[in-house]
């Protein structure tokens, strides 16, 4: 059986998006570039045919696992107010008690995580760590470059 991908409401809507554009706009480019690569002749010498035809089988692969994930989700419920425990789809506001440094965190579903703009999977080591702990709780992160402590300052949706 496949494995259960958590996701919110808006990264379910983003993967559909991404589904539709590549089933309609990605497959007619990669049509148009492969049809003007093979017009440049001989296609057993032909970089650009070869490339256009990788690009195909990228798309062609994205969109084959993007179906097998639209499979097998499980939509995760919109907190609503203000959440007393860390759950997947709220924002935790963090202390970095070694260095005083805060951090806020958006806990995603695997699929949505996006360290660069704060969200971070409920498979990572910290969101692994902070996932069913409340506001106040100190929790210790072991992650590849050491052990950290975070406490918890704020939770919301």
């Amino acid at each position: 059986m496949a494995k259960t991908i958590k996701i919110t409401d808006d990264g379910l809507k983003k993967l559909q998006e991404e589904l539709e554009i590549l089933k309609t706009q990605g497959r007619a480019d990669i049509a148009e570039k492969i049809k003007v690569a093979r017009g440049y002749g001989d296609l057993s010498e032909n970089s650009e045919y070869d490339e256009a035809k990788n690009e195909q089988a990228k798309i062609e692969a994205r969109i084959v696992e993007i179906e097998a994930m639209l499979k097998n989700i499980e939509i995760i419920e919109d907190v609503k107010g203000k959440a007393k425990t860390v759950v997947i789809g709220v924002k935790v506001k963090v202390l970095d008690e070694e260095f005083g440094d805060e951090s806020e965190y958006h806990v995603v579903g695997s699929t949505e995580a996006d360290p660069r703009s704060g969200k971070i999977s409920d498979e990572s080591p910290v969101g692994k760590a902070l996932l069913g702990k409340k506001i106040g709780d100190e929790v210790i992160i072991e992650a590849p470059g050491g052990e950290f402590k975070l406490k918890i300052l704020e939770i919301s949706k």
